[in-house]
C-alpha cells in the first residue's frame, strides 16, 4: 500500500479546488462532496496510484486526481484525453 492510501485521511482541498473538480469533472454534486468523490474514486481497487515528482496522480476509468505528496491537497482533477 502506498503512502497516499495510508493518509487517505489526509487528503483536503481548498474551496476554489472543489469548484474546479466539479467544474472539470462536469459533476452535479454539492460542492462539500468533492473530496469525498474523489477519495472513493482513489479507495477503488482499479485506480491507478502513481507519485512523479512533488505530485500523486490517481487514474481511474477517464479521470486523473492530482494530489500534492507533501500536504495532500488535491490540485484538481480533470478527464483523461488520453491513455496514459
Amino acid at each position: 500500500m502506498n503512502d497516499l492510501l495510508l493518509n487517505i485521511d489526509k487528503t483536503h482541498t481548498t474551496e476554489l479546488g472543489k469548484e474546479r473538480i466539479i467544474k472539470n469533472l462536469n459533476l452535479c454534486i454539492p460542492l462539500e462532496n468533492a473530496v469525498d468523490f474523489c477519495i472513493s474514486k482513489i479507495k477503488d481497487p482499479k485506480c491507478k496510484i502513481t507519485r512523479l515528482g512533488k505530485n500523486w496522480y490517481c487514474k481511474i476509468d477517464n479521470i486523473i486526481i492530482t494530489i500534492n505528496s507533501y500536504s495532500y491537497t488535491i490540485i484538481t482533477a480533470h478527464i483523461s484525453i488520453s491513455n496514459i
